[in-house]
Parts: structure tokens; C-alpha cells; sequence
């Protein structure tokens, strides 16, 4: 499991085999069992979640009392609230394994530290927080720009061993409709 974060740092770092070993002190690595949260609603954000192994989803529960994912987190990615985690505050939403997961985990103090210690880490974070943007902003224009089925075609075009790995009513959830609307989209497809 260390050697994919090591791996993943050095795409965006050079980090020595004994930074590694003083950055591994910063983490903890936990084991999260299909559908078992890691946070939930109204518990303070204290960790953020990079993947070794599985998948992991952020979601809230609207007003109706339906599950909406905003995120997703598979192998080499982070997942947080971030305000929450941030500011160490209750969180409004809840992450769950969607897969039996592995994870590494670092709180805010640790992270604190982590970046004093080695100031190289400051730059990976930047890196890793500006990726999480521009994700978060292409998300945001393929709501507002895209119809529906257009959205689930160009996630489908631009990830699909992703869209594979995900149980259809999650990619439903994802992209705000209905696990029967997402059938029609694939059904008409096929047509």
C-alpha cells in the first residue's frame, strides 16, 4: 500500500526513500469495509482520505431524504470535506466505502506538521488541491452546460473504467437523476 502513495508523490514531488519513511509517520492507514462509513453527517471532519485500494464516495441526504454524490475517490485519489476538514468542523455529509477500502489518513495537525517538516510537501498539496479544483469546476460547467444524457456520455467517454466500476444508482446519484432515468439513457444507446 505505501508504494502507490510513494509512486503518486513522485509524479509530483522527488521525495527519497527517507522522506518517505518520515512522511509515512504523519499517516494512518485504516480498512474500511464495503458500505462502512469513514465520516458522517455531524461528526467533525478530522481526516483526509487517500486511496490505496477501492472506492469511496462523499454524499449528503437532501431534503427528501434521497443520497446525493458529489464525489468519488478511487486509487491514488483524496476525498474530504473540505471546508469541514479544514476548519475542524461537524461535516453535512458522510463517506462511505463503496468497495472494501484501504486508505491513508492524515488529520489537519499532521498535514500542519507533514508541510512544516518537509516544506516539499506544501508544493504536492497544491498540486493535489488545484487538480480537485479544476475537477470540481468542470463539474460544475457540465451541469450547467450539458443536457443529461450528454453529461453521463462525456463521463462515460472520459472515464470509462470508472463508470464500469461504479454500481449504476451511484453514477445515477453522481449526476442527479434517477437510477431508472440512467437506464433509459443506456437502453436508448443501445438502441
Amino acid at each position: 500500500m505505501s508504494q502507490i502513495l510513494k509512486e503518486h508523490l513522485n509524479k509530483f514531488i522527488v521525495c527519497s526513500d527517507d522522506d518517505f519513511d518520515n512522511i509515512l509517520k504523519f499517516f494512518s492507514i485504516r480498512t474500511f469495509s464495503k458500505k462502512e462509513n469513514l465520516l458522517e453527517e455531524g461528526q467533525i471532519c478530522r481526516y483526509h482520505y487517500f486511496v490505496t485500494k477501492g472506492l469511496i464516495r462523499k454524499f449528503f441526504i437532501n431534503e427528501k431524504g434521497i443520497e446525493q454524490t458529489t464525489e468519488f475517490a478511487i486509487e491514488t485519489w483524496w476525498l474530504t470535506d473540505n471546508i469541514a476538514y479544514e476548519h475542524q468542523l461537524p461535516t453535512s455529509f458522510y463517506i462511505q466505502a463503496v468497495e472494501k477500502s484501504e486508505v491513508f489518513c492524515i488529520s489537519q495537525e499532521n498535514q500542519k506538521k507533514l508541510v512544516e517538516e518537509l516544506p516539499i510537501m506544501e508544493r504536492y498539496f497544491r498540486f493535489i488541491y488545484q487538480r480537485a479544483y479544476a475537477a470540481s469546476q468542470m463539474r460544475v460547467k457540465y451541469l450547467f452546460s450539458l443536457s443529461k444524457e450528454e453529461f453521463y456520455h462525456q463521463l462515460v467517454s472520459k472515464q470509462p473504467e470508472f463508470v464500469q466500476r461504479v454500481p449504476q444508482y451511484l453514477i445515477a446519484s453522481f449526476l442527479g437523476f434517477t437510477p431508472e432515468y440512467l437506464s433509459e439513457i443506456r437502453n436508448h444507446k443501445r438502441s
